[in-house]
């Protein structure tokens, strides 16, 4: 039984302290135990104190939800315990898998804690800053647009020719769909409601150039989606509404780029030899740029640009 709480690190050793005496009062029973001893004992094994407030520094709970927050977070800790105790009777800490999993998670918590003592935090954007990246992004902010849209999904294994003969010749969705019912093309209905920063700014351009009716594909892996836009509303977002998401968006792109920096730096010190000449890079080859930060306000839609690739591609680069 997890728990979606976040706590604000900056107060959590104040909130804490706080819970520290109720959660004693939870554990204790008239035991008396010192600050980073247990709070539960789950067959033997103890809950702490320490654990406990690992947990809520992960976490940023409301001043009114902390003592529901501090008891689901022990319960959670119990949970936890129970489960970790029966998987190593089990020996599934031994499992290869399972070992190959704890080491990596282990490397990335090493490397991101080296970059965060090495890395020294972005600036803050100015105000011209964010101004110039709002301009410069209309879809996203000034000119933001909501996109009605109708949709048959479908196998991507049934998007034969034929039934794309179909949809460069038919005037509507309903057209197709009855082709598809006649034809046992199994398929569902549904509708969609995005905003252009929702969608890559190439995809949102070509989808809005479009007459509204036409239809388009996107394919999504082991599904297509045959859409059909049937309005378009202004949707504008203002300056001062966006710029908070603005500034996290450039800091981000910031951190990104100082990473990157770091890595190429570690990159040229290192000896680094490829041997296996189908996966490793060439010799002469640089390291690879890390991929572009999406728009802030298109942050949240990473299926929605990585099914934008093949839409590019049929559906709203030439789709009839």
């Amino acid at each position: 039984m997890g728990a979606n709480f976040s706590v604000n690190r900056a107060r959590a050793p104040r909130q804490a302290a706080g819970l520290l005496l109720m959660l004693l009062a939870l554990a204790g029973c008239g035991k008396s135990h010192k600050p980073g001893q247990a709070l539960a004992s789950v067959n033997g094994d103890e809950v702490t104190v320490l654990q406990l407030n690992e947990e809520l520094q992960r976490a940023n709970v409301p001043a009114q939800q902390q003592e529901a927050a501090s008891k689901q977070l022990l319960e959670s800790l119990i949970d936890r315990q129970l489960l970790q105790s029966e998987a190593a009777k089990e020996k599934l800490d031994r499992d290869p898998k399972v070992v190959q999993s704890i080491e990596r998670a282990k490397a990335l918590i090493i490397a991101q804690a080296y970059l965060q003592k090495h890395v020294a935090a972005p600036t803050k954007p100015t105000p011209a800053e964010i101004n110039e990246y709002y301009s410069k992004n209309p879809l996203f902010f000034a000119g933001r647009k909501v996109l009605e849209m109708r949709q048959l999904v479908l196998a991507s294994k049934d998007l034969s020719d034929e039934l794309k003969a179909v949809l460069d010749a038919s005037k509507s969705l309903d057209e197709v769909a009855a082709w598809m019912d006649a034809h046992k093309v199994e398929f569902s209905r549904s509708q969609l409601v995005r905003s252009t920063s929702d969608l890559p700014a190439e995809m949102s351009s070509k989808v809005l150039a479009m007459p509204k009716g036409q239809l388009f594909i996107v394919r999504e892996g082991p599904r297509s989606v045959i859409i059909a836009v049937s309005d378009v509303k202004d949707a504008p977002m203002s300056e001062a509404a966006a710029a908070p998401q603005i500034e996290q968006f450039l800091l981000g792109q910031r951190n990104k780029a100082a990473a990157a920096a770091e890595m190429a730096r570690l990159r040229s010190a290192a000896k680094i030899e490829y041997f296996n000449k189908t996966t490793g890079a060439p010799e002469s080859a640089p390291a690879a740029a890390p991929a572009a930060a999406p728009a802030p306000a298109a942050a949240g839609a990473a299926s929605d640009a990585s099914a934008a690739s093949d839409a590019t591609a049929r559906g709203v680069a030439g789709l009839k």
